[in-house]
């Protein structure tokens, strides 16, 4: 416990000016949102932020639809993490076979550059088409928002390998095996993490934007809900949800590639 008190100790007094600096942005923005409640009038009505939160708390034992907010969190992260786990594998393969293969990437690379500029939310009326009405089309559109960033990122990373690396090795009598595990891929993992940081909060974003076009549960659908019933705390409850989740999604990665990439931090 001492431990743990003196690390906090060390960790608060580091991050002191910047803990300060994030209470005073909170602070403004609700300072602005309380006045913009307070003078909103007509058809521009902003609830006052007391409202819209304790409407947030409530929805997490009070059902909104069938679900309750965790609930429909629950969803929606379960949509992403399944369609973000798959075309992340996917993603690595082709990103590096790409870069360590002219042949592969004299085959794959232009059918890839012709299909990377179509946006995610473009493919949703052929997912709805080809998958029907439930998950199995948001988690196709998922994929495909996770997929691009990626197969670009690992196909960055073999590419920047060392080519005199792979020739110490080869001199030292590894195999190819031993030169992919030992070499190449720890080499490309800062250029992967990177990817995957970027294509999971791309893929939450696609998650939320096919819910809002269609679906029957996720945060997404709350927004939704909220715009047919001219509900507009419900709104902000489910943009509050999006926000909370996105920067927890983000904060998990970013300790993610520090705990694993902490070799490539300290040969910096």
């Amino acid at each position: 416990m001492r431990n743990a008190g003196r690390s906090f100790g060390k960790w608060f007094q580091a991050n002191r000016q910047a803990l300060v600096w994030v209470l005073i942005s909170f602070a403004t923005l609700l300072a602005a949102w309380q006045l913009a409640s307070v003078f909103s009038a007509g058809r521009v009505q902003v609830p006052a932020p007391l409202e819209v939160f304790r409407a947030f708390f409530n929805a997490m034992v009070v059902p909104i639809g069938r679900n309750t907010i965790l609930e429909h969190a629950g969803i929606s992260l379960w949509r992403v993490l399944l369609g973000f786990s798959v075309a992340s594998a996917i993603g690595m393969a082709i990103g590096i076979s790409m870069g360590l293969s002219p042949t592969a990437r004299a085959v794959i690379n232009p059918i890839f550059e012709f299909v990377r500029p179509i946006p995610p939310i473009a493919w949703i009326p052929l997912s709805i088409l080809w998958f029907g009405l439930g998950s199995a089309n948001k988690i196709f559109i998922i994929f495909l928002a996770s997929f691009t960033y990626v197969t670009i990122n690992s196909y960055e990373g073999a590419r920047s390998v060392d080519p005199r690396l792979i020739g110490a090795a080869r001199m030292l009598g590894a195999g190819r095996g031993r030169i992919f595990t030992h070499v190449i891929f720890p080499s490309s993992v800062p250029y992967i993490f990177a990817g995957l940081q970027i294509a999971l909060s791309v893929s939450w974003a696609a998650e939320v934007a096919a819910e809002i076009i269609y679906s029957q549960n996720g945060v997404g659908w709350i927004i939704t809900m909220g715009m047919n019933n001219g509900n507009i705390t419900q709104i902000i409850v489910g943009m509050i949800a999006i926000g909370v989740i996105g920067y927890l999604l983000s904060t998990l990665m970013r300790a993610l590639e520090g705990r694993l990439c902490r070799w490539n931090k300290q040969a910096k």
